[in-house]
């Protein structure tokens, strides 16, 4: 049956190219994950009127933060290719699309945390502080607790935008179900082969952003 609908798909590659996005998506959620709490947390922290307010180490910050997230994604894969040759040996591969999908994705997410930190009550904050809370006590007891939906919610958002970069980044042999709709389904004018990839894409962004709502509901205290 499915022989008879889907004449050029080879479910063997289907299956290799979703274990590739799957990979290529969860090795770069991790890091975004750790980079952009890193960044969001020193640019609401370095911020006016905040805990350790710094004018030009938040203006470096949200520099590079809005300048990264402006490059579109096929560019910033152009751009770093000798740097992503340097540190993963080539320019192919899934492994080859992890530095682009890192560096496109961080500063995404990290503006996302940093709103989530401001929207947190400056009067737990306060409150915190006049108990002689420590910052990083604040940060861990007060901050990152009171924001854990919204961080869950941003993550998700993250994590849905970069599996649509791994789609980009297979056009230029990053791999995964992006190299297999371009190569084996566009280039050959197999119609049923970019169909089954793009249903399987969606599929994958359907379960992300499944358990990330799941997630957010049973984090959010409200």
């Amino acid at each position: 049956m499915t022989e008879a609908l889907f004449p050029n798909v080879r479910w063997d590659r289907i299956w290799d190219a979703t274990l590739e996005t799957i990979y290529m998506t969860g090795i770069s959620l991790i890091a975004t994950f750790i980079l952009g709490i890193l960044l969001g947390l020193l640019l609401y922290l370095t911020g006016k009127g905040n805990l350790w307010a710094n004018k030009p180490i938040n203006t470096v910050i949200g520099a590079y933060v809005n300048i990264t997230r402006s490059i579109p994604f096929v560019i910033l894969l152009i751009l770093i290719i000798p740097f992503t040759k340097l540190i993963v040996g080539t320019i192919l591969g899934p492994t080859a699309a992890l530095p682009a999908l890192i560096i496109g994705a961080a500063p995404f997410y990290a503006r996302m945390v940093e709103i989530a930190l401001r929207e947190i009550d400056r009067g737990v904050i306060e409150a915190a502080q006049s108990m002689g809370a420590t910052s990083s006590t604040i940060i861990f007891k007060v901050l990152l607790p009171e924001s854990t939906p919204a961080l869950i919610s941003g993550i998700t958002v993250t994590t849905i935008a970069m599996i649509g970069y791994t789609a980009m980044a297979g056009i230029v042999g990053g791999g995964g179900l992006g190299t297999l709709a371009y190569q084996e389904g566009f280039q050959r004018n197999n119609g049923d082969v970019t169909l089954v990839a793009t249903v399987v894409i969606l599929l994958v962004v359907f379960v992300v952003q499944w358990i990330g709502d799941f997630l957010t509901y049973k984090t959010d205290k409200r």
